[in-house]
């Protein structure tokens, strides 16, 4: 008697969910698909396919799927412990997800707004930091990185890896920051060069860069206000 059992190799490569969700994206996938994703295999009797479309049918869709309980779930015929608690670990996690609350954003409005951001974090750093604000249109600060560590140099700051970022994040602007462990934040000639070179790229790019501050001790210096942003 031959074995009745469908692995997913013999599904049409483009009929396996996570050949779908690759190719197509999360959100084009089924509830279906995905459940099959998570449990990953079915049994000798059937498909992972079946299995998770049984799943769904016994809890009358993930509705009831989203409050079920590792007693319930290990019921189910082919629902064992580890499959059970993967489902379970997913929709808790998509739990906190729904639960988190959008965090205000912090609006830079000034070169002081910007200045206030990080002083605190950079006015005593021993090494100097190069650290890029990420703004909307709003002029929201979505997203903050230090880009490298060490001296200002303009063969080191690559205007490819500030905007490559700045894309990434859809970023409508940005702001450069560095601080000069001295604690004296006048701009020095290569800070100077590396402002000119950022502001022209963002300029091809249509990504402008707003201004680049040089944070001391307690102080600091924008070279938009001294002209050279």
């Amino acid at each position: 008697m031959t074995n009745a059992h469908v692995t997913m190799r013999d599904v049409p490569k483009q009929d396996r969910p996570r050949e779908r969700l690759i190719e197509l994206g999360a959100s084009h996938v089924s509830n279906q698909e995905l459940l099959a994703i998570l449990l990953g295999t079915g049994t000798k009797e059937e498909s992972v396919q079946d299995l998770a479309q049984r799943v769904l049918m016994h809890f009358e869709g993930i509705n009831l799927l989203r409050d079920s309980t590792l007693e319930e779930l290990t019921a189910i015929k082919g629902i064992g412990v580890v499959k059970a608690v993967l489902i379970l670990a997913t929709i808790e996690l998509g739990k906190r997800m729904n639960q988190l609350k959008p965090q205000e954003r912090y609006v830079i409005r000034s070169p002081e707004d910007g200045a206030n951001f990080v002083m605190e974090e950079m006015r005593l750093l021993h090494q100097e930091h190069f650290v890029v604000l990420f703004l909307n249109t709003k002029n929201q600060i979505v997203h903050r990185q230090t880009i490298f560590i060490g001296s200002l140099n303009a063969s080191i700051v690559h205007p490819r890896e500030v905007f490559r970022e700045a894309v990434k994040r859809s970023a409508a602007s940005i702001i450069c920051v560095h601080n000069h462990p001295s604690g004296d934040p006048s701009p020095s000639q290569e800070d100077i060069h590396v402002t000119k070179r950022l502001a022209e790229c963002g300029k091809m790019i249509g990504i402008e860069l707003l201004d680049h501050l040089v944070i001391g001790d307690q102080k600091f210096v924008s070279l938009k206000e001294k002209g050279y942003v």
